[in-house]
């Protein structure tokens, strides 16, 4: 797997397992995902910002956020705000996050109508890079196909394009 390639394989039709190298060392990833000052500043696809970030990075705790596309060249979704929620279930500092990630409204009331996702991302050690490897976990083939058919492929390569590329300016 060369490094900024993502391979993605799906397992028993409702687990996609999304896999990727970074070159940063894992301590440096993992705080990418546990830090509001750094998340802002690469979550989300192209063209999206987050101006809302609250995160109580603890087993048990939640991760409010707002994705909202700034970009007038993406013509309808210009404007456009996604809100999602994730309640962390456990964490082991530099390793592993496993959380629920669900679509929310800004008051973080879970949307019950839009599948919700098992994720545990593993963070493993590479000579001085770092393999994460993403297990998102749906209740069913239609739940993964939904997302898979709302561009989540897409949004993921660009968000991890993002994410090496703050990782780049901050090293």
């Amino acid at each position: 797997m060369l490094i900024n390639e993502i391979s993605s394989r799906v397992e028993n039709d409702r687990v996609l397992i999304l896999e990727r190298i970074f070159d940063a060392p894992r301590d440096m990833v993992f705080k990418m995902f546990k830090d509001h000052e750094h998340l802002k500043h690469w979550w989300g696809p192209n063209g999206w910002e987050l101006p809302v970030c609250h995160i109580d990075f603890r087993p048990g705790g939640i991760w409010h956020y707002c994705m909202k596309c700034m970009d007038r060249n993406q013509g309808e979704f210009y404007g456009m705000e996604s809100w999602g929620k994730v309640i962390y279930k456990d964490i082991i500092e530099s390793e592993t996050i496993v959380y629920t990630d669900y679509f929310s409204d800004a008051e973080g009331n879970i949307n019950k109508d839009m599948p919700s996702t098992e994720v545990t991302l593993e963070f493993i050690e590479l000579d001085g890079k770092t393999k994460l490897v993403n297990r998102a976990e749906y209740v069913s083939a239609e739940a993964l196909k939904s997302v898979m058919d709302m561009g989540m492929l897409q949004g993921i390569t660009e968000t991890w394009n993002r994410l090496e590329e703050h990782l780049n300016e901050i090293k």
